[in-house]
């Protein structure tokens, strides 16, 4: 019974009564034994027997194309697609022709077109004349193509608005002997043959430049400081028939208002010069290709945005929600969103030449709530671009888009309908054709919702348009060119215009922002490491020389870790963060302290040596160098000296100390910068003392006056000799003969006379223990294992 009752549920989607129960049991087995034995058939499903003998879903029908997207009165409507046989039976006799449906009057409509419905007596008659085209026997499984030619005056439309059009496959198929409709695709005819009665809707269109993160911080070790690119891709981005040269070439012809992300025009402008790839697996670097490309790619852009209105978004376009969200109560992160504003302008008119725009914030799918608008504003952005599905509109007709929030800040909000109508996959050309129609028939319908109430619209699409996206798009915008319903205006026009006293004006609190967006913000782990990364920046540049070959490319860096970019790819931003932080760590250990062995003091005083090396191709100054005894009542030493080291090169610096005691003694070698801060790792080394003792001295003290006492005796029994001499010259002989003293043998004898104390040097005697004359040079290298330090 229960199994009966589920089968009931399965077919018809209702359970039968417990009275029945029973009885549909014993229809149901006796069914199965009917069919068993060839004498009943169950009814096949609904989509079986269409597909089986023909039906709506048999055939399938793609308008691939539709010219001129919004037809006048003199013109031929050129309609294109395919059909393809989806059953399991020939289809004879059958033709494809076109049928003409009711105006459709309302927004929602306009979104219910397209869908897969039966076909049915409200799709209109097949307009007739010579305005079909045969198909020839189409087997299973295969399709042909369609071309129908139908002037617009032979529609039949009445008055101005959309109407729905059908493009029907009717035919012969599974052996029933007459024509019925075997499938049909419905699109969107907007229908105005001149201008409008009323007054034209002002529609902005958004047309975004802004790609995913290209380009980190790490550059090659060389005066030009090549950058290095993760991969290559942006270069075919940038190709002809690349996203990015797509988005140029279609735009430059085209009514609208480009923004831009500054951090693409530096990403490329970098491309233009030499540049590497990263290698992989360890594989070194090598040479990137895309300079031709970019090059051609700026040449067109500077020429696209010459007539043009700019609006520039902070430099890497930095997500504002999750500021607002995660990242304004951690130290410093709302700076990063002044300093991208700041350098956006820079960049656009160093690069392009044009003066942007910097007061517009476009947060993500123009999501807002209050704090969103708070940290949007606090850079300078009084312009927030919003979307409609965020800010309610209390009115039955689409207000015009700027409305005043409070605070002298202005919502600019886009309309939902139009901004999304080309996210979906346009790379069928079916999709691209409807999304087409449909854009067309919301702008003309948006017109007659108010015809005597003069609005402007704001369309602001998805941030990154695929290259079909963008052709799609750009298709739209030309079947509004002739400006029947609408005429073209820039973003500050949009924003400057006056406001409708109806619109919503209400910002939601945080509790409203979308749950799905929520989930790909940055979290707050992210804002707190890209703090770390800025304090280490901050503690590294004030040392060096060429503060700008750092600074520059880091802070970029950390401006692109908030990017947009990034949503949907957690991963990617932590791996991002991390190589950042990885390589500034890097270079900071360029600037270090040279490990030292251990070292003896053998004397009071001595110097003791510390070598400082720079690995940077630039200078660092700013630097001092501090030597911290573990003992200072055993070993003193001086005060911080200043260090000053070429790119490249190391100094020594040699710190004087004084011994009070024996023993091994722990110093401690550390930089600091003019801040006091301490910069890099200390170094530790223990120095021996080895100073003299009192014992020690009071023996040398002895032995000194020995020597002196020596010395006293010698001069005296000299001065005894010389004086005996003086008393024998009185006697005989004196006159010079053999008995005259100095002249004769006994005056060559040695030690007496002074020929003896010449021999000496310089008059002074020559003894053993006299104290030899200090002659070792000085060592400036660091010293070596054992060394004895220089007294």
């Amino acid at each position: 019974m229960a199994e009966a009752a589920e089968v009931q549920e399965a077919l018809y989607g209702t359970r039968p009564a417990p009275a029945f129960r029973r009885s549909r049991w014993a229809v149901l087995v006796l069914t199965g034994l009917l069919v068993a034995l060839g004498l009943g058939q169950l009814p096949a499903a609904p989509a079986a027997r269409a597909a089986e003998t023909g039906g709506t879903s048999a055939v399938d029908v793609s308008v691939d194309s539709l010219a001129p997207v919004a037809p006048k009165q003199d013109d031929t409507l050129v309609v294109s697609g395919h059909v393809t046989n989806n059953s399991r039976s020939t289809i004879t006799g059958a033709h494809v022709g076109l049928r003409v449906g009711p105006q459709v009057t309302t927004r929602s409509d306009i979104d219910a077109i397209g869908d897969q419905a039966p076909f049915s007596s409200s799709d209109g008659s097949e307009v007739g004349g010579n305005h079909t085209q045969k198909i020839d026997s189409l087997p299973p499984g295969t399709s042909r193509d369609f071309t129908l030619n139908v002037p617009a005056k032979d529609l039949d439309l009445g008055k101005d608005g959309v109407y729905q059009l059908g493009v029907t496959l009717s035919g012969q198929s599974g052996g029933q002997p007459y024509e019925r409709v075997l499938g049909i695709q419905r699109t969107l005819l907007p229908w105005q043959p001149s201008g409008t009665d009323g007054k034209k809707t002002r529609l902005t269109f958004m047309w975004p430049l802004i790609s995913a993160t290209h380009l980190t911080a790490r550059t090659e070790s060389d005066q030009q400081q090549t950058p290095v690119f993760p991969n290559d891709d942006l270069a075919a981005e940038l190709a002809p028939g690349g996203r990015l040269q797509q988005l140029v070439a279609l735009g430059k012809n085209l009514p609208v208002t480009w923004v831009i992300d500054p951090d693409l025009l530096a990403t490329v402008e970098a491309m233009t010069k030499s540049y590497h790839v990263s290698g992989r697996n360890g594989q070194e670097n090598t040479p990137g290709h895309g300079q031709a490309v970019a090059k051609q790619w700026l040449n067109q852009l500077q020429q696209a945005v010459a007539d043009h209105q700019v609006v520039a978004l902070p430099f890497g376009d930095p997500d504002i929600a999750s500021l607002a969200h995660r990242g304004k109560d951690v130290s410093g992160a709302l700076s990063h969103l002044q300093s991208a504003t700041e350098l956006a302008s820079t960049t656009v008119d160093t690069i392009l030449g044009v003066k942007p725009r910097t007061d517009f914030a476009w947060p993500v799918d123009g999501a807002v709530d209050s704090s969103i608008v708070d940290v949007a504003t606090s850079a300078g952005a009084h312009n927030v671009i919003a979307r409609s599905d965020s800010l309610r509109e209390p009115v039955p007709y689409a207000p015009t888009a700027a409305r005043q929030i409070g605070g002298g800040n202005t919502a600019i909000v886009a309309d939902a309908r139009l901004s999304t109508a080309f996210q979906g996959d346009m790379i069928r050309a079916e999709d691209a054709s409807l999304a087409v129609q449909r854009f067309l028939a919301q702008s003309l319908v948006v017109t007659k919702q108010a015809p005597d109430n003069e609005r402007s619209i704001v369309v602001a699409p998805q941030r990154m348009p695929t290259a079909s996206q963008a052709q799609a798009m750009a298709t739209a915008l030309g079947g509004l060119a002739d400006g029947r319903w609408s005429q073209a205006a820039d973003l500050g026009a949009a924003a400057a215009f006056q406001p409708d006293p109806a619109a919503g004006r209400h910002v939601p609190g945080p509790g409203s922002y979308p749950d799905a967006l929520r989930a790909q913000e940055l979290p707050t782990e992210a804002f707190e490491a890209i703090q770390r990364t800025q304090n280490t920046l901050d503690s590294f540049k004030v040392i060096l020389t060429a503060q700008d070959r750092v600074v520059t490319p880091f802070g970029s860096a950390i401006m692109r870790e908030i990017s947009t970019s990034w949503r949907g790819d957690p991963q990617g931003a932590a791996a991002f963060r991390d190589a950042v932080q990885s390589y500034l760590d890097q270079l900071t250990r360029q600037v270090q302290l040279i490990k030292k062995s251990d070292a003896t003091l053998s004397g009071r005083s001595a110097t003791i040596p510390v070598t400082v090396h720079n690995g940077l191709l630039q200078g660092v100054r700013g630097l001092k160098l501090v030597l911290t005894s573990s003992q200072p009542n055993r070993l003193k030493i001086d005060a911080s000296q200043p260090v000053e080291v070429g790119g490249g090169r190391q100094q020594t610096v040699k710190f004087e100390t004084r011994a009070n005691a024996n023993g091994p003694v722990q110093v401690t070698a550390r930089l600091y910068a003019e801040d006091g801060q301490p910069y890099g790792e200390p170094i530790r080394f223990t120095v021996h003392v080895t100073s003299i003792t009192p014992m020690v001295l009071l023996v040398i003290a002895g032995g000194v006056l020995l020597l002196v006492l020596a010395g006293l005796r010698i001069y005296l029994q000299r001065r005894k000799r010389a004086a005996a001499r003086g008393t024998a010259g009185d006697g005989p002989g004196q006159d010079g003969g053999p008995d005259a003293g100095g002249e004769g043998p006994g005056g060559d004898r040695p030690g007496d006379g002074e020929s003896g104390e010449g021999k000496a040097g310089d008059g002074e005697p020559e003894q053993p223990g006299d104290p030899a004359a200090e002659t070792g040079a000085r060592n400036g290298e660091p010293s070596g294992p054992g060394e004895k330090v220089e007294r």
